[in-house]
């Protein structure tokens, strides 16, 4: 009552509410107005009993609220004049509840990619990190990174292109750097060992600097920038990758998505986290759309001759994206920049592979070791001005309270998206994958003769 009361009284109060609200509606909002104008406008009397139950269904997407939903179309048949009256009510009601989303809890999702990294000799302590990055990104909403990639590191690790048993060593350290050989291992693995020594450093000294060589893919940056965080430190993170990125007037890759993430605390829980590819998209993006059959937007990946293309399949298998900003008319040399910079700290700084010099990366896996350039970095925000959460939260105040150009979509913080995804899954009672994925994870846990996933 008394957080309603404050809420009331204070714009800012409403911002610092919302990060710890569990309110999915903001996702299921567009489906129930959809829903909402479809039952206001009658039906035309010439539509037949199984035209109307097709259009309805389509009006309605699968949501925790499927029963209301398939409720309330059901009486909008019923009153529309009906040619073909016998059996369609019950035919609305099998389209509509066939309609139903497969979910997967966070904890049978987590327990599936455990098992299918055990199956491959991964030991107990590395499949969990391994598994607890992917699920993670799945529960945030950032598909690409999260059992998209599964089939990806089982491919790696049963041709032993990845070391799943390996546990990264020190080369190097002063009381604020470190130098780390990642050993080929998990990318979760390399990553979780440094951004620990770099809070380490942080907490001794003010500032923890960690590079790390012969890492792998280590999924979501955002990761292990809030792993400092959980530490109230700020925490930043970055790694280089295959080559995925065309250069500015370029037709061929010779930089990889490169992403980086910032994160920083502020007051109740709320936070500022960046998480962002330097390409326009990260590639995992493309995958997303491939599985979907959907066509690319403009300016995220070119065709084998340069060009901007739209083709999901031929942007995947060209596999040359575009720096953030997309052409160079719309500045796509910035994403460039900011990728060589990503390279440079990373692959360059501490002696892993840069450049064209890091391998190929496929669904089948790679036939030689990535030797993946990262840096992790933590810095203790009490080593300068006091009082950085709660300016933390009078800048993030700020910026969600500017007026939005539509008042339905209003402006969003770093972070906010995946804050409010969370949100959605736990309403909704689990993570709802493309069921182009589902099969693929039927496939592994046939091959890999584990237990399928359980749905709920």
């Amino acid at each position: 009552v008394f957080a309603i009361f404050a809420m009331s009284r204070s714009p800012c109060g409403v911002v610092a509410a919302a990060a710890h609200m569990r309110a999915a509606t903001w996702r299921l909002m567009p489906a129930l107005q959809r829903l909402q104008r479809q039952q206001q406008q009658p039906l035309h009397t010439h539509t037949c009993g199984r035209q109307r139950a097709a259009l309805l269904r389509t009006a309605t997407s699968p949501t925790t609220a499927t029963a209301a939903a398939a409720a309330a179309t059901a009486a909008a048949a019923a009153r529309a004049p009906n040619a073909h009256a016998n059996g369609s009510v019950c035919l609305l009601f099998r389209r509509t509840m066939s309609c139903a989303p497969k979910l997967v809890s966070v904890a049978e999702s987590r327990r599936f990619m455990i098992d299918c990294f055990k199956a491959v000799k991964v030991p107990q302590a590395n499949a969990e990190a391994q598994a607890d990055l992917l699920v993670g990104a799945d529960y945030r909403g950032h598909f690409s990174h999260g059992m998209n990639r599964l089939e990806m590191y089982i491919n790696d690790l049963a041709i032993n292109s990845t070391d799943g048993a390996a546990e990264p060593k020190i080369l190097k350290e002063t009381p604020a750097t470190a130098w780390v050989d990642g050993l080929n291992g998990l990318g979760a693995v390399v990553g979780n060992f440094c951004m620990d020594l770099a809070i380490k450093k942080a907490k001794a000294v003010g500032v923890g600097w960690v590079c790390a060589k012969g890492s792998n893919h280590y999924g979501m940056a955002g990761w292990y920038s809030m792993r400092a965080m959980d530490q109230g430190l700020v925490g930043i993170s970055m790694t280089n990758t295959s080559p995925l990125m065309a250069p500015t007037r370029a037709k061929e890759a010779a930089l990889g998505t490169n992403p980086l993430a910032v994160g920083a605390n502020a007051e109740n829980g709320d936070h500022f986290l960046l998480d962002m590819a330097t390409t326009a998209v990260a590639v995992g993006k493309i995958e997303i759309q491939r599985r979907k059959g959907a066509a690319l937007p403009d300016g995220w990946a070119q065709d084998p001759e340069g060009k901007v293309t739209n083709d999901a399949e031929l942007g995947f298998k060209t596999g040359c994206l575009m720096p953030l900003g997309g052409s160079e008319l719309t500045s796509g040399y910035k994403g460039y920049g900011l990728g060589a910079m990503v390279d440079v700290l990373t692959g360059v700084m501490a002696g892993a592979n840069y450049s064209t010099k890091v391998r190929k990366w496929t669904h089948a896996g790679a036939d030689s070791a990535a030797d993946l350039g990262q840096v992790f970095i933590a810095v203790d925000p009490c080593c300068f001005a006091p009082g950085f959460e709660e300016r933390m939260t009078d800048f993030n105040c700020r910026l969600r309270n500017i007026a939005p150009t539509d008042p339905n979509n209003p402006v969003l913080l770093a972070g906010d998206k995946e804050s409010k995804g969370m949100e959605a899954v736990d309403k909704a009672g689990g993570i709802q994958y493309l069921e182009n994925q589902l099969k693929t994870c039927a496939a592994l846990a046939e091959k890999l003769k584990i237990a399928p996933l359980a749905f709920n």
